[in-house]
């Protein structure tokens, strides 16, 4: 495949769930293992807590460190509801202890209406996501904030260590208001549930509220989810899901039937601009290692650069 204009096409495994709760922890070490023998870039790790997958933050933590390269990501962390300094700290010091490896990505609710009352907000969800996306920038980048806003208080604080290559965060989203956020406020755009032509517009409105903000977004910094029903598993159930989440939207057009189906979604996606790509499985895997063969091997030539 040629090289994206764009840049580095790199290409994520996410998960679904688990197949077994009681053996949670084992099936996740057993994808670990089998990730850091395979060619795979990185593994995206979903708040999601009554999903039956490990908590974003202590997932991102193990995998770290139970690999050698790995790169691990969160898609997406919900940040109203978390104390953004202690978040702050947890991420400095994770992001030190895996240089280069830690990919964090930020929304601002739940997806699950379920969850959303798992992080209480205390005041309007918006404003107070984008003063914490402030205080986490500062402390992860100056020596000292003091910052009186409407929600936080900080007088000289600090976080020691921080990593020395500052961590780029990226957001979700996908309303117009959000791709407008990312715009004014993020490092990069991870999407999800949209269809080729939307990660197209929704690049462009980001890339013009940038301009507007004065600032500029790395072209290789735009990405999206994409689900997978790969061979053997319920492709009709797969494309129930997505019509669920999206049933405006031909699910054919979120859903890739096959690794065949899959690919086409994500060379329609670079044509729009997009580089990076989190392929999540419609269902629980039950061989990670021949997941991860075929993976590599379907969709290995789509990478670039």
């Amino acid at each position: 495949m040629a090289a994206s204009p764009h840049g580095k096409v790199r290409i994520g495994v996410g998960l679904l769930g688990a197949r077994s709760l009681p053996d949670l922890g084992t099936e996740f070490d057993e994808l670990l293992a089998a990730l850091d023998k395979s060619a795979v870039d990185s593994l995206w790790l979903a708040d999601l807590p009554s999903t039956g997958v490990i908590e974003a933050t202590v997932g991102s933590t193990w995998a770290a460190a139970r690999t050698r390269r790995l790169k691990v990501g969160t898609g997406v962390t919900v940040l109203p509801g978390r104390n953004p300094m202690l978040f702050a700290a947890e991420l400095a010091s994770l992001a030190v202890l895996a240089p280069k490896r830690i990919l964090p990505v930020f929304g601002i609710r739940a997806a699950s209406p379920h969850d959303r009352q798992l992080y209480p907000v205390p005041g309007r969800l918006a404003a107070v996501f984008e003063e914490s996306v402030t205080v986490l920038r500062r402390l992860l980048t100056e020596d000292s904030v003091t910052h009186h806003g409407e929600f936080f208080t900080l007088d000289d604080a600090s976080i020691v260590p921080r990593p020395v290559q500052p961590l780029d965060l990226w957001f979700g989203g996908r309303a117009e208001a959000g791709l407008r956020r990312a715009g004014r406020l993020a490092d990069g755009w991870l999407a999800s549930f949209l269809t080729p032509a939307e990660t197209a517009r929704g690049r462009a409105v980001i890339e013009r509220a940038a301009e507007e903000a004065g600032r500029t977004i790395d072209d290789d910094h735009y990405g999206t989810n994409v689900w997978v029903a790969v061979p053997g598993t319920d492709t009709d159930a797969a494309l129930a899901r997505a019509a669920a989440q999206r049933p405006d939207v031909d699910p054919r057009e979120l859903v890739g039937i096959g690794w065949d189906g899959v690919a086409e979604l994500i060379r329609r996606h670079l044509d729009g601009g997009l580089t990076k790509f989190v392929v999540r499985p419609s269902a629980p895997i039950l061989d990670w290692t021949g997941y991860l063969d075929e993976f590599t091997a379907e969709l290995g030539p789509l990478e670039s650069g």
